[in-house]
Protein backbone atom coordinates (compact mmCIF):
# COMPACT_ATOMS: atom_id res chain seq x y z
CA UNK A 1 0.00 0.00 0.00
CA UNK A 2 1.37 3.28 -0.85
CA UNK A 3 0.98 6.78 1.23
CA UNK A 4 -0.45 9.98 -0.42
CA UNK A 5 3.03 10.83 -1.66
CA UNK A 6 3.10 7.28 -3.24
CA UNK A 7 5.51 6.30 -0.97
CA UNK A 8 5.13 2.45 0.51
CA UNK A 9 3.49 2.65 3.79
CA UNK A 10 5.06 0.91 6.52
CA UNK A 11 3.42 -1.59 8.41
CA UNK A 12 3.94 -1.31 11.78
CA UNK A 13 2.31 -4.23 13.67
CA UNK A 14 5.29 -6.34 11.81
CA UNK A 15 8.76 -4.03 12.87
CA UNK A 16 9.95 -4.34 15.91
CA UNK A 17 10.56 -1.34 18.51
CA UNK A 18 14.12 -1.25 18.10
CA UNK A 19 13.20 -1.14 13.63
CA UNK A 20 10.47 1.39 14.95
CA UNK A 21 13.23 3.89 16.50
CA UNK A 22 16.04 3.18 13.61
CA UNK A 23 13.55 4.58 11.18
CA UNK A 24 12.32 7.30 12.87
CA UNK A 25 14.60 8.33 15.84
CA UNK A 26 13.45 10.69 18.56
CA UNK A 27 13.56 14.79 17.18
CA UNK A 28 12.23 17.56 19.74
CA UNK A 29 11.99 20.65 18.15
CA UNK A 30 11.06 24.07 19.65
CA UNK A 31 7.26 24.79 19.58
CA UNK A 32 6.02 25.95 16.34
CA UNK A 33 2.47 27.54 16.27
CA UNK A 34 1.52 25.89 13.39
CA UNK A 35 0.97 22.69 14.78
CA UNK A 36 -2.70 24.02 16.33
CA UNK A 37 -3.26 24.48 13.27
CA UNK A 38 -2.30 21.59 11.20
CA UNK A 39 -5.00 20.04 14.19
CA UNK A 40 -8.04 22.16 13.46
CA UNK A 41 -6.83 20.91 9.58
CA UNK A 42 -7.19 17.29 10.58
CA UNK A 43 -9.86 17.61 12.79
CA UNK A 44 -11.70 18.68 9.37
CA UNK A 45 -10.53 16.31 7.83
CA UNK A 46 -11.35 13.05 10.16
CA UNK A 47 -14.80 14.49 10.56
CA UNK A 48 -15.38 14.95 7.11
CA UNK A 49 -14.09 10.98 6.67
CA UNK A 50 -15.80 9.52 9.39
CA UNK A 51 -18.48 10.40 7.93
CA UNK A 52 -21.81 9.01 9.77
CA UNK A 53 -19.48 7.32 12.21
CA UNK A 54 -19.09 10.85 13.83
CA UNK A 55 -16.73 11.27 16.74
CA UNK A 56 -18.59 12.74 19.70
CA UNK A 57 -15.47 14.70 20.45
CA UNK A 58 -12.00 15.43 19.21
CA UNK A 59 -9.72 17.10 21.42
CA UNK A 60 -5.91 18.13 20.12
CA UNK A 61 -3.61 16.70 23.19
CA UNK A 62 0.11 15.70 23.45
CA UNK A 63 3.35 17.83 23.89
CA UNK A 64 2.29 19.54 20.63
CA UNK A 65 -0.96 20.92 22.35
CA UNK A 66 0.98 22.98 24.60
CA UNK A 67 1.47 26.41 23.64
CA UNK A 68 5.53 27.25 24.41
CA UNK A 69 6.56 23.31 24.95
CA UNK A 70 8.92 21.53 22.97
CA UNK A 71 7.55 18.53 21.52
CA UNK A 72 7.87 15.83 18.81
CA UNK A 73 6.66 17.37 15.83
CA UNK A 74 3.64 14.91 15.82
CA UNK A 75 0.19 15.83 16.11
CA UNK A 76 -1.75 13.79 18.82
CA UNK A 77 -5.36 13.83 18.37
CA UNK A 78 -7.79 12.08 20.40
CA UNK A 79 -11.03 10.95 19.44
CA UNK A 80 -14.17 9.96 21.30
CA UNK A 81 -16.82 7.80 20.07
CA UNK A 82 -19.82 5.98 20.91
CA UNK A 83 -19.56 2.88 19.23
CA UNK A 84 -16.32 1.02 18.99
CA UNK A 85 -17.84 -2.88 17.49
CA UNK A 86 -15.89 -4.88 15.35
CA UNK A 87 -17.63 -3.66 12.32
CA UNK A 88 -17.14 0.28 13.53
CA UNK A 89 -13.50 -0.20 14.39
CA UNK A 90 -13.34 -2.01 10.54
CA UNK A 91 -14.94 0.89 8.68
CA UNK A 92 -12.68 3.26 10.50
CA UNK A 93 -9.83 1.52 9.92
CA UNK A 94 -11.25 1.60 5.94
CA UNK A 95 -11.86 5.22 6.42
CA UNK A 96 -8.71 6.45 7.97
CA UNK A 97 -6.28 4.37 5.38
CA UNK A 98 -8.36 6.59 2.28
CA UNK A 99 -6.77 9.55 3.83
CA UNK A 100 -3.12 8.01 4.60
CA UNK A 101 -3.54 6.67 8.61
CA UNK A 102 -2.02 3.20 9.00
CA UNK A 103 -2.81 0.70 11.72
CA UNK A 104 -0.43 1.38 14.39
CA UNK A 105 0.23 -1.47 17.10
CA UNK A 106 -2.66 -3.26 18.58
CA UNK A 107 -5.02 -1.05 17.21
CA UNK A 108 -7.90 -3.38 17.54
CA UNK A 109 -7.41 -3.63 21.07
CA UNK A 110 -11.34 -3.30 22.95
CA UNK A 111 -12.23 -0.03 23.82
CA UNK A 112 -9.48 1.81 21.79
CA UNK A 113 -7.14 1.88 18.25
CA UNK A 114 -4.34 3.88 17.25
CA UNK A 115 -3.39 5.40 13.49
CA UNK A 116 0.14 7.01 12.17
CA UNK A 117 0.16 9.15 9.00
CA UNK A 118 3.04 10.72 7.98
CA UNK A 119 5.49 8.03 8.03
CA UNK A 120 7.14 5.88 5.06
CA UNK A 121 9.83 4.22 4.21
CA UNK A 122 11.74 7.65 3.54
CA UNK A 123 10.27 9.73 6.16
CA UNK A 124 10.24 12.56 4.04
CA UNK A 125 6.75 14.17 5.31
CA UNK A 126 7.35 17.13 7.41
CA UNK A 127 3.65 16.48 9.03
CA UNK A 128 2.87 13.30 10.95
CA UNK A 129 0.00 12.47 13.03
CA UNK A 130 -1.03 9.90 15.66
CA UNK A 131 -4.81 9.60 16.25
CA UNK A 132 -6.03 7.95 19.22
CA UNK A 133 -9.52 6.56 19.42
CA UNK A 134 -11.40 5.41 22.28
CA UNK A 135 -14.51 4.68 23.25
CA UNK A 136 -17.22 7.19 25.39
CA UNK A 137 -16.00 6.89 28.80
CA UNK A 138 -12.90 5.63 28.20
CA UNK A 139 -10.74 8.92 27.41
CA UNK A 140 -7.37 8.88 29.11
CA UNK A 141 -8.31 11.48 31.26
CA UNK A 142 -4.72 11.03 32.63
CA UNK A 143 -3.05 13.25 29.51
CA UNK A 144 -5.41 15.21 29.36
CA UNK A 145 -4.70 16.26 33.00
CA UNK A 146 -0.85 16.53 32.35
CA UNK A 147 -1.51 18.66 29.30
CA UNK A 148 -4.38 21.19 30.99
CA UNK A 149 -1.24 21.60 33.76
CA UNK A 150 1.49 22.41 31.27
CA UNK A 151 -0.39 24.67 29.85
CA UNK A 152 -1.16 26.46 33.05
CA UNK A 153 2.59 25.99 34.77
CA UNK A 154 5.27 27.67 32.24
CA UNK A 155 7.72 26.68 35.02
CA UNK A 156 6.74 22.99 34.84
CA UNK A 157 6.39 23.43 31.14
CA UNK A 158 9.89 24.70 30.86
CA UNK A 159 11.73 21.48 33.16
CA UNK A 160 9.31 19.35 30.97
CA UNK A 161 11.11 20.27 27.64
CA UNK A 162 14.40 20.57 29.51
CA UNK A 163 14.20 16.71 30.59
CA UNK A 164 12.85 15.54 27.10
CA UNK A 165 15.73 17.30 25.29
CA UNK A 166 18.00 15.02 27.55
CA UNK A 167 15.71 12.27 27.36
CA UNK A 168 15.81 12.51 23.42
CA UNK A 169 19.79 12.68 23.07
CA UNK A 170 20.16 9.65 25.46
CA UNK A 171 17.45 7.44 23.81
CA UNK A 172 17.72 8.93 20.24
CA UNK A 173 16.69 5.28 18.54
CA UNK A 174 14.45 3.88 21.79
CA UNK A 175 11.27 5.18 21.69
CA UNK A 176 10.11 2.85 24.34
CA UNK A 177 13.02 4.10 26.36
CA UNK A 178 12.26 7.65 26.01
CA UNK A 179 8.75 7.12 26.68
CA UNK A 180 9.62 5.34 30.06
CA UNK A 181 12.57 7.72 31.38
CA UNK A 182 9.30 10.47 30.76
CA UNK A 183 7.23 8.78 33.26
CA UNK A 184 8.67 9.39 36.94
CA UNK A 185 8.10 13.39 36.03
CA UNK A 186 5.05 12.86 34.66
CA UNK A 187 3.63 10.58 37.65
CA UNK A 188 4.46 13.49 40.05
CA UNK A 189 2.01 15.65 38.44
CA UNK A 190 0.10 13.61 38.36
CA UNK A 191 -0.01 13.25 42.30
CA UNK A 192 -1.21 16.57 42.78
CA UNK A 193 -4.71 15.58 41.66
CA UNK A 194 -6.60 16.35 44.13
Amino acid sequence: MKNENGDKKINFDSLTAKQIGKLFPIQIVPYDPDWKTLFEQEKVLLTEVLGKYMPLHIEHFGSTSVEGLAAKPTIDILVETSNLSDEIKKVITEKLETIGYGNMNNAEKENKMTFGKGYDENYISAKTYHVHIRKKGNLPQDEIYFRDYLRQNADVRNEYAKLKYTLAEKYQFNREYYTQAKTAFIMEIMNTRV
